[in-house]
């Protein structure tokens, strides 16, 4: 069948699927579970066989590699746990049942002839590996700065990258030594936005980061908090013990990030807490003479303690007691 008429049979069921789900919510206000769940299928399939035409339309050759001669990207765009066994394991299923149906994509190097890095395509690719089998991709010569647009590119069209991990890709080239025009074209938006990922990517420690995971359902207002959270209170060994815990592991990615979020935020209203004196220590006391020719004023603070002498001869009194004070001093050892 030619990529055409694939094309035409995909929309013509989804047609059909679209039809049917009319007429079932106009009867039952919902539609099928299972018709829905056969409709994104389908679509899913058409994103891919558009993605693949893509591919045969724009790249050099499609070929089948073994995967022990594609090494791996220098910039990074995921956790490693993305391609842990867990993680594939769909894509395995997938693969195994009906072969690899998108080819990803390689750039051969020039400085090791007969190798080649991967583009994108990387888990398709940790399939392949785990299955024994050669991975089918397109080859394509691309600049530094060509692979890591598509790379980027490809990933930001699923949208499949996580607000987190798009930060990370972006510290990642800034630190690579790409330019902010490459990061832009490669996530697919405007360099205030790059800024303040990178911005982000680069307050918070990486030992944090990949404790945390992936978050996938964390955006972009919630680690901006978190950022200025962290950057407003010193890390103590309460989190650094909570990121090594079995419970805190065992959580989710995103139940870890609102963990974490919880205790800087508890520990930041714990510290706007006005700080109380301590009582007795901020007050004044009067002592008048009999005659009342004379008034002492007594004043304590936390710190100090401070004598005020009001009379009409205060210069000669406060002089007086000046003289005696080592007989003063000498009396209050004593006691």
């Amino acid at each position: 069948m030619s990529r055409k008429d694939s094309r035409g049979m995909f929309a013509a069921v989804l047609g059909k699927l679209d039809e049917e789900a009319t007429t079932e919510q106009a009867t039952a206000r919902s539609a099928s579970p299972h018709l829905m769940k056969v409709a994104a299928g389908v679509r899913h399939m058409q994103e891919r066989s558009e993605l693949a035409e893509r591919l045969l339309k724009n790249a050099d050759q499609i070929v089948e590699l073994e995967p022990e001669l594609i090494l791996p990207s220098t910039i990074d765009d995921r956790f490693d746990s993305a391609y842990d066994d867990a993680a594939i394991a769909e894509i395995v299923a997938s693969i195994e049942e009906r072969g690899q149906i998108v080819p990803g994509l390689v750039r051969p190097l020039e400085n090791e002839p007969g190798k080649f890095q991967i583009v994108y395509g990387r888990r398709r690719l940790a399939a392949a590996k785990q299955l024994g089998i050669k991975f089918k991709t397109a080859i394509r010569s691309l600049s530094d700065e060509e692979a890591v647009i598509f790379q980027g590119e490809e990933n930001t069209a699923r949208e499949d990258l996580s607000f987190i991990e798009k930060c990370l890709f972006a510290v990642a080239q800034e630190e690579a030594g790409f330019k902010r025009e490459t990061i832009c074209a490669s996530l697919s938006t405007g360099k205030s936005h790059i800024s303040e990922m990178i911005r982000i990517g680069q307050s918070l420690p990486k030992s944090v980061l990949y404790a945390i995971g992936k978050a996938p359902g964390i955006g972009r207002g919630r680690w901006e908090e978190f950022a200025k959270l962290w950057q407003q209170n010193t890390p103590d060994h309460a989190i650094e013990t909570l990121l090594s815990h079995t419970d805190f592991k065992a959580l989710s990615s995103d139940e870890r990030f609102l963990k974490i979020l919880s205790k800087l935020t508890s520990r930041q209203k714990a510290q706007a807490q006005p700080t109380q004196k301590p009582k007795n220590l901020s007050n004044s006391t009067q002592w008048n003479a009999i005659d009342r020719a004379v008034n002492v004023s007594v004043k304590r603070s936390q710190k100090k303690t401070t004598l005020s002498i009001e009379a009409a001869d205060s210069t000669k009194f406060a002089d007086f007691i000046t003289n005696q004070l080592d007989e003063l001093y000498a009396a209050f050892k004593r006691q």
